[in-house]
């Protein structure tokens, strides 16, 4: 080659360096260069529209590259109207069970989380599958690594999908089936990350404008229009009665809850939320999960300038290890705390101690982070929060 030529390449390639490469470009060469692997979808231990419909746009995606998917979650589907998207959508999910081979999987991806909040990521860990993707709209975790990373401050996974299908990694058609079903799911996804579009910034409005082409509205109507369950309207009576108001949050701890009734606690903060002059409001009970008992909480805010994440990370800290119990994004937060060595008390007597421990202890913490003192008091859910786990 002669030193002119030489000269005229390097400065191409300097020149091609010095363009960004998209984030849909750099997936789309990513997913290239697995083609005929099998990677498993990894969700959040109890998913929600967002990471389901966000895992539903990889598998489709990835199926372009002849890259067989599937999408998983070890805890549980509770939620009536997340029931309702699987259900109806015919969203093929599948639900880790103790002796699962994880080894048959070449990769894993991690959408909506970034392993935090997924019991799987310790699993994949330990048989050896290494993360290949991570796309999120929560804040940085640094739990996990992996060789394609999109992270942003943004209102919804769905969102950042949406914008890997509009710049091509995947054509819609409104005339397929399964194409509608995308849509329709990555719309509600969006929809129940934005309050119904009410939170939402430019480019959710952008992503909600495409997708309507092909949603099938019917579809979104049906899944929306579910109903509250009596369990659901249980958890909601007894975050109100056993709620402590100061400084505009409302703070509330409900005791016993079925692991299958975990989505309730979100759906009672969201409720709190809507009583006058509150502006945050944070619920949790204790579950059990995969055998151990956690503390589970959510937390809901609409003051603009309350990061949850850095507010829950604050108030509650980290293990030894470093991994924060709590975290979030814009307008919503959620933590789980492990129940430790105290975990194996049975009795009834002793369970309702307990349950005082941890609903004093975390009321403190979060009452500190307030910047007020907290108030020990006997709440209605040592009696009634037995009720709720038997009901």
């Amino acid at each position: 080659m002669s030193r002119e030529r030489s000269t005229l390449t390097e400065v191409s390639r300097k020149s091609s360096d010095a363009i960004p490469v998209s984030k849909a470009a750099e997936l789309t060469a990513l997913l290239e260069h697995k083609r005929g692997e099998r990677h498993a979808i990894v969700m959040q231990d109890y998913p929600d529209p967002d990471a389901i419909s966000s895992a539903l746009a990889h598998k489709m995606i990835a199926a372009r590259f002849g890259i067989e998917c599937d999408i998983l979650y070890e805890g549980r589907i509770s939620h009536q109207e997340n029931l309702a998207l699987v259900q109806l959508a015919e969203i093929e999910l599948v639900r880790y069970k103790e002796g699962d081979d994880l080894k048959q999987y070449q990769a894993t991806v991690f959408v909506d989380n970034q392993g935090t909040t997924a019991a799987l990521t310790d699993r994949f860990d330990a048989a050896g599958v290494a993360p290949l993707v991570i796309v999120d709209h929560h804040e940085p975790q640094n739990r996990i690594s992996a060789q394609f990373t999109d992270i942003r401050k943004i209102g919804a996974t769905a969102t950042i999908y949406t914008e890997y299908i509009r710049e091509g990694l995947l054509e819609l058609n409104k005339s397929d089936s399964q194409h509608v079903r995308l849509a329709t799911t990555l719309m509600h996804g969006i929809r129940s990350e934005t309050s119904g579009l009410v939170r939402a910034r430019e480019e959710e409005f952008e992503a909600a404008t495409f997708l309507t082409r092909f949603t099938d509205h019917s579809l979104l109507e049906n899944i929306l229009s579910v109903k509250r369950s009596k369990q659901v309207m249980n958890v909601i009576r007894l975050a109100l009665e056993n709620r402590e108001i100061r400084e505009s949050h409302s703070i509330s701890g409900v005791g016993y809850l079925r692991s299958e009734d975990r989505d309730s606690i979100p759906q009672a903060a969201d409720f709190l939320l809507t009583e006058e002059n509150i502006h945050t409001a944070i619920v949790y009970g204790i579950i059990i999960k995969a055998d151990r008992e956690v503390v589970i909480g959510s937390m809901r805010t609409n003051k603009i300038t309350l990061n949850p994440d850095e507010f829950l990370k604050e108030a509650l800290g980290a293990t030894e290890a470093g991994r924060y119990y709590g975290g979030g994004r814009r307008g919503a937060g959620g933590f789980e705390i492990p129940i430790g060595f105290l975990a194996d008390i049975k009795e009834d007597e002793m369970k309702v101690m307990k349950w005082r421990l941890y609903d004093e202890l975390i009321k403190k913490k979060l009452f500190d982070k307030i910047g007020v003192p907290s108030q020990p008091v006997v709440t209605r859910s040592e009696t009634s929060s037995s009720r709720v786990e038997e009901s």
